[in-house]
């Protein structure tokens, strides 16, 4: 029997410029095309239910274009190993070839998975698929590891061309065994929610798979690119690309959207500025950090990168964290961000910072917690920007906001939302209050608040905190922390 190649789709969920599969379809040996679902995790944590719902549209989306050009794609179920272990026992294989994951835990499985293969004579190719650089490619001057964005981004950029992206393959020939009897339908996966089935929102926002990453590229290329230095931090603008979930996904690749936003300001089919490309990219250069500590650290998710804030006084509050989780905290901009996050699996990135603020300097709730509802909740939920932005925000991480700055939410709304068009969106009990009072509804006077249709307390929520005393309290806890360190 003629040897096969198996290629393994994983966190890269497209056709175009993944160079893992255009070395498998160049080697013109039968080719295995298959996705192995480990409900465990691949980085030791099980998939929350906003990123299951993306996986089952995405792998959709990409059995389709697969099978368009005359290809199959072959989902399974359990332990990668003892998957391949199964294949490899019901077609010869000759090699197998997956592009890097950075997560600790997934680079050890793969070290393991590749030294088994490769004891039994099978060859193992494994390629960049994710990223810009690799994480150990970057270094100081003195050959360590980066903590501080700005030097880590200059070394990345230093003497270094983006390679141009690969083109999608016109036609894929796939090998497809009678012999996979122990294959599984994507639906026998469980990954679309049923009952209740939570995700209507979803769809309306969102196109998962490659075609839909494509078109977000060109929407935000011809739209929001421009103005895009200044207007990202407005939520209730389309003022960013909304790329992280393809992003995440590998639906599409960091090289493409790179080359892409540097093409579209050379032949001026934006209006963009160069600084609005300088920002973008530098943007795209902060998830290229996250996968950089990521790599340097023994567990983001869980590990303060700066070990004193082990000692940080928290107060998990389960009251307050249900509040705040449910959009439902009495301060506007914070409430929208939550119910902007429950009604679409996303939240614009000012607004992420406002609520991570809110939750761990107003609250005293562990990062960690609030990291978890993220990771549950997200479509964009990666394993590197995630932990390590809420550790940013929290103080606890690398190249971390200092303690003392403290989002003042009624000023981050005023000043980010100045209209209230993204509050009157997500928390329309407020809608038909002015500008001027939306961000802080208890200073309407009472004929103000009757003409809008609102009683505190009772149609919308009282603060659950007051901003000045949980502000005071959040400086003295970390001011103790500072001292003791």
């Amino acid at each position: 029997m003629t040897e096969a190649s198996l290629y393994l789709f994983r966190d890269d969920l497209r056709l175009a410029d993944n160079p893992a599969l255009a070395a498998a379809l160049e080697a013109e040996k039968p080719l295995i095309l298959a996705y192995i679902h480990d409900a465990r995790g691949s980085s030791g944590r099980p998939l929350g239910g906003a990123l299951k719902w993306w996986l089952h549209k995405s792998l959709a989306s990409l059995a389709q274009s697969i099978e368009k050009r005359g290809g199959t794609l072959h989902f399974f179920s359990g332990d990668p190993k003892a998957v391949i272990d199964k294949i490899s026992s019901s077609v010869p294989l000759s090699s197998v070839l997956w592009n890097r994951r950075y997560h600790p835990a997934q680079i050890d499985a793969d070290k393991a998975l590749k030294a088994d293969l490769e004891n039994r004579g099978i060859a193992v190719k494994s390629f960049n698929g994710t990223l810009l650089r690799e994480p150990w490619d970057v270094k100081s001057k003195v050959g360590g590891p980066l903590k501080v964005f700005t030097p880590f981004w200059r070394a990345a950029r230093l003497d270094y061309s983006v390679p141009t992206p690969l083109p999608a393959p016109k036609k894929i020939k796939s090998y497809n065994p009678d012999s996979f009897t122990f294959s599984v339908t994507l639906e026998a996966l469980n990954l679309y929610p049923k009952k209740p089935d939570w995700s209507h929102g979803f769809s309306t926002e969102w196109n998962p798979g490659e075609a839909g990453a494509q078109e977000k590229l060109d929407t935000f290329l011809d739209g929001g690119f421009a103005g895009y230095a200044e207007d990202r931090n407005r939520p209730d603008l389309p003022s960013t690309s909304r790329l992280s979930p393809h992003l995440r996904f590998g639906e599409i690749s960091i090289r493409t959207v790179w080359h892409a936003a540097e093409f579209a300001l050379q032949s001026q089919r934006s209006k963009a500025t160069s600084e609005d490309l300088r920002v973008f990219q530098s943007e795209l250069g902060w998830r290229e950090f996250a996968h950089h500590l990521l790599y340097n650290e023994a567990d983001l998710t869980r590990t303060n990168v700066q070990r004193s804030f082990d000692a940080f006084p928290w107060q998990n509050d389960e009251r307050l964290f249900r509040a705040w989780s449910r959009g439902k905290t009495g301060y506007p901009i914070v409430d929208a961000g939550m119910r902007e996050l429950w009604q679409t699996g996303f939240m614009h990135n000012r607004v992420r910072m406002i609520v991570a603020s809110f939750l761990v300097k107003h609250l005293l709730i562990d990062w960690r917690r609030g990291e978890e509802w993220f990771w549950d909740t997200l479509v964009d939920a990666d394993v590197a920007n995630n932990p390590a932005s809420w550790q940013w925000v929290a103080g606890s991480g690398a190249d971390a906001a200092p303690y003392f700055r403290i989002f003042n939410p009624m000023l981050q709304g005023e000043k980010f939302d100045p209209d209230g068009h993204y509050v009157r969106q997500y928390v329309p009990e407020l809608a038909k209050l002015p500008a001027r009072l939306i961000h802080a509804p208890w200073d309407a006077k009472p004929i103000e608040l009757e003409s809008a249709g609102i009683s505190l307390g009772k149609t919308y929520p009282l603060p659950i905190v007051d901003h000045q005393t949980a502000r005071d309290r959040a400086l003295a806890a970390f001011k103790s922390l500072k001292e003791s360190a």
